[in-house]
């Protein structure tokens, strides 16, 4: 079953209610309509288009829910994931990485000063050494981070990974790739 198709037999008020009094214990029509709060011809449609769509099993006359399809579900997305390009190539350093930033944007700021380090010196990274910026234009590529620049600015500075003077910045510190 499909992550999808799992969710949309699930996205119905009516049939989540009764999915779950299956899954509480509730095994027979009248019971499970009971702990749902419906009548019990909709927990019936609801029971059909469950069981129809392997949620549910009937055993022994009694309504049961069954993890299969979920497990299923997970086992397909999880093969289907595009692979994940690491932040880092010391798995270490992307944990922490991936910890706070998502989708090329920092989520928020660490603080342990060991990895606002890691994470600004990821950063400061897409500053070419030797070049000066002007204020403007760093603004916009730490904006691309976060909307929080100004602060995000001041640490780089604090933490000597850029320098200024004039309205001019520059890449002073972290690594450099050669």
């Amino acid at each position: 079953m499909t992550p999808n198709a799992a969710c949309g037999l699930l996205a119905e008020p009516d049939r989540l209610r009764v999915y779950a009094a299956v899954v509480l214990g509730a095994g027979l029509p009248s019971e499970i309509a009971d702990r749902a709060g419906t009548d019990v011809d909709t927990a019936i449609r609801a029971l059909r288009r469950l069981h129809r769509g392997g949620l549910l099993s009937l055993v022994d006359g009694r309504y049961a829910a069954d993890a299969t399809p979920f497990k299923e579900a997970v086992r397909l997305a999880a093969a289907t994931e595009p692979p994940v390009t690491p932040l880092d190539p010391d798995p270490r350093r992307d944990a922490v990485l991936r910890a706070f930033i998502r989708d090329g944007r920092l989520v928020h700021m660490p603080v342990a000063r060991a990895k606002l380090r890691m994470v600004l010196e990821h950063i400061v990274a897409g500053f070419e050494p030797g070049v000066r910026y002007p204020e403007r234009e760093v603004n916009t590529i730490l904006r691309a981070w976060t909307e929080d620049y100004v602060t995000l600015r001041r640490n780089l500075i604090d933490t000597v990974l850029l320098d200024r003077a004039d309205g001019y910045y520059w890449r002073s510190g972290g690594p450099v790739e050669v």
